[in-house]
This record gives C-alpha cells, sequence and structure tokens, in this order.
C-alpha cells in the first residue's frame, strides 16, 4: 500500500562535525516536535520511478505522528500514541491497527519512538556523500518491510531519507521548512473517520 513507504522524520540538533550516529542520537534527546514539507520519490529495483508524492508531516515523541498527503492525491496517515489510522479519500476507506504491531523497524520508531532507539536498530555512520553525513539503521528485528533506512544530515537538519525495502524498491524522502519543536495542538495527532467512510479493523 502506498503509506507503507513512510511514517517518518525530521530536524535534527548536533554538535558540530558530529557524525550521523551522535547527530540522531541528539535529536532523539532534543526535539519532542517537528514538523516539515515532503517529497517522496519510490523506484523499483531497476531504478525506475514509479510513484511520486508531497505533502506536510509533523510528529510529537513518543508516538504520535501525522503525514498528510496532498499530491498527487489525499492520503492521511495518524500515530495517536495506541492506534495507527490510514484514511484513504479516493477509497474512502479508513484503515486502523495497534501502533506497536505497525512501526516496529519502520523509520517512524526511529525518530517518534521512545529512547531505547539501539534497542530496535544497528546504528552506524555512512560517512558523507552529496554534500551530507549519513547515518545507517538496520533493524534489529527481521520482520519488518525495511533492510535498511538511511538518514542525510546537513548542518544540524536532516534533509533527506533513504528507505530499501525487501522488494528490492528504494524510497527517496526530501524534508524542507522544518521547524523544530513547535507547539502543536494535540488534536492533530487524533483522527475521527468522515462519516460513510468504510473502517477496517476495529
Amino acid at each position: 500500500m502506498r503509506f507503507i513507504s513512510v511514517l517518518f522524520a525530521l530536524a535534527l540538533a548536533s554538535a558540530a562535525h558530529a557524525g550521523g550516529v551522535d547527530r540522531l542520537k541528539a535529536f532523539i534527546a532534543g526535539a519532542k516536535t517537528a514538523e516539515a514539507d515532503f517529497t517522496q520519490t519510490v523506484a523499483d529495483k531497476n531504478g525506475r520511478v514509479t510513484q511520486e508524492a508531497s505533502g506536510k508531516m509533523a510528529f510529537a515523541r513518543p508516538g504520535k505522528f501525522r503525514w498528510d498527503y496532498t499530491t498527487p492525491y489525499v492520503q492521511v496517515i495518524v500515530g495517536d500514541g495506541s492506534k495507527l489510522w490510514l484514511f484513504d479519500a479516493d477509497l474512502d476507506q479508513v484503515t486502523v491497527k495497534p501502533l506497536g504491531d505497525v512501526i516496529a523497524g519502520t523509520p517512524a520508531a526511529l525518530l517518534a519512538g521512545d529512547n531505547a532507539i539501539e534497542k530496535y536498530f544497528s546504528l552506524k555512520d555512512a560517512g558523507e556523500r552529496d554534500g551530507l553525513e549519513w547515518l545507517d539503521a538496520t533493524p534489529r528485528n527481521r520482520d519488518t518491510t525495511f533492510e535498511r533506512i538511511r538518514m542525510g544530515f546537513k548542518g544540524d537538519m536532516l534533509v533527506q531519507m533513504e528507505l530499501f525495502d525487501q522488494f528490492g524498491q528504494h524510497t527517496t524522502l526530501r524534508l524542507s521548512h522544518i521547524v523544530r519543536n513547535p507547539a502543536i495542538a494535540p488534536s492533530r495527532f487524533r483522527f475521527t473517520p468522515p462519516k460513510g467512510a468504510d473502517v477496517i479493523g476495529e
């Protein structure tokens, strides 16, 4: 499904010249909320672009996040701390699942989860490329969609993520207009299914 490629991320505070792992740990320690615009590109195992999308995202640690896709389709993904809500406007359908079962081993667990990050991921610095400082995160639990997640930092900001899944797909997320620790209304992380929508899983 389209939504499974995302559930992720944002701004990171770090010491100057720190590697990717240090930057991520500084983020976990210091960024309780964040907002950003995003663009998402998905390429198949042959490098052919199969999907392009964009929208806005936000999170509040631990466990609350929201992704609003606006182009080329309308889709909303909300993690309210206990459940994950997935709304596809074209289908007028809502899918709801227990949050913990869904985000383990995903970028959401890296960035909107709790502080026990190395319990769930093996982290290592991945050097510099394209003017960014990179980090590789490999899920310790192999029963997950993602084989590897790569994060690219510029200065004290996370500006790009690359997700590699078990099907050979490569998803690139680029973040812009990032705001760290904004005040976000709790209602933004609650979801009420639209009247008349089909609700699956509850």
